[in-house]
């Protein structure tokens, strides 16, 4: 697994104004942006300056009690998606539409609340909606809604607590060799397909990012990245599929971690009395499942980001 530490060490080769302005020209020219060295420029300190606030949150959120670590790790994440989304929207942000979260959570009834069975709504405006369409091209998210327990189960490292908690398995492992997927049979029957139409879906749902050879997947990128559905275990470099094909099934990760700190930070804010009950008296399950994900999360979202700026280093920057 990569550490924590490297991730910043890796980031930090953007603390450089002129590596930064070259990448961004870069970012533009690949756009056929007319002011890509204007706009470069421009950007380059706001760039520098969200990657270094989005670090100080994480390294402090390492060092905060759990009952405030939602709102740093939230907020410390939203600066490291504006860098992303710098390399993308020169301009932004344009107006202030695109500076509100994007997203609401429904009002709490204190009876039986479940955080699992729990919903947040997607906003027409915000940076949710923004990010998710000019990074990852994922459109149409205005009033969806999606429940945390369906959120977790997309995230593989959240499968070995959801088995412990719930007695409930959350994905199925792909084995690996080289650039070649391939499936368990207790997969196939799950999804009741062979393992052709299996393999064919999925080429389908990664909207071709993959083929198909000889009955399994063949990774087309050389660099290990998620493809959802088929999502990538950071602790371990391993892939697998989601065993619920709920609304959530082909979200990219980093808008899942969005959604999940949003709301674990709404009710760290505004929800005190069934957070500190919580963290106080471990009294559900909820408890060990929102910890271990909190935990993931000071790992997780800073890669994903350094993953996703060194996409586009690694196209060369002249």
């Amino acid at each position: 697994m990569v550490s924590t530490s490297s991730v910043w060490e890796s980031l930090s080769c953007f603390h450089s104004a002129e590596m930064t302005q070259k990448y961004l020209r870069k970012c533009y020219q690949k756009t056929a942006l007319k002011e890509a060295d204007m706009q470069s420029y421009n950007n380059c300190y706001p760039f520098i300056y969200y990657l270094e606030q989005g670090e100080l949150y994480f390294k402090q959120a390492q060092l905060t009690p759990l009952s405030i670590q939602p709102i740093l790790l939230f907020y410390g994440y939203i600066h490291l998606i504006k860098a992303c989304v710098l390399t993308i929207d020169p301009y932004y942000p344009q107006n202030t539409s695109v500076l509100a979260h994007g997203v609401t959570s429904r009002k709490r009834k204190k009876q039986q609340y479940s955080f699992l069975k729990d919903e947040i709504k997607i906003q027409k405006n915000g940076l949710l909606s923004h990010f998710a369409q000019e990074m990852f091209h994922v459109k149409h998210l205005e009033a969806e809604k999606f429940q945390m327990g369906d959120l977790l189960s997309q995230i593989p490292e959240m499968n070995d607590t959801f088995q412990m908690v719930l007695a409930k398995r959350t994905h199925f492992p792909l084995s690996r060799q080289d650039n070649l997927l391939t499936f368990g049979d207790r997969t196939l029957d799950h999804y009741h397909m062979s393992r052709e139409r299996l393999s064919h879906f999925l080429k389908e749902k990664t909207n071709n990012k993959i083929d198909v050879y000889n009955g399994s997947l063949q990774i087309l990128t050389p660099e290990l990245v998620e493809l959802p559905p088929i999502r990538l275990n950071i602790r371990d470099n391993s892939y697998s599929i989601p065993v619920d094909r709920s609304d959530a099934y082909t979200l990219p990760e980093p808008i899942i971690h969005y959604l999940l700190l949003y709301n674990l930070s709404m009710i760290a804010r505004y929800e005190t009395e069934w957070w500190s009950e919580l963290l106080k008296s471990n009294s559900s399950d909820d408890y060990p499942i929102i910890k271990n994900f909190l935990c993931l999360s000071l790992e997780k979202p800073p890669i994903l980001i350094k993953n996703y700026l060194f996409s586009k280093l690694q196209e060369g920057i002249n």
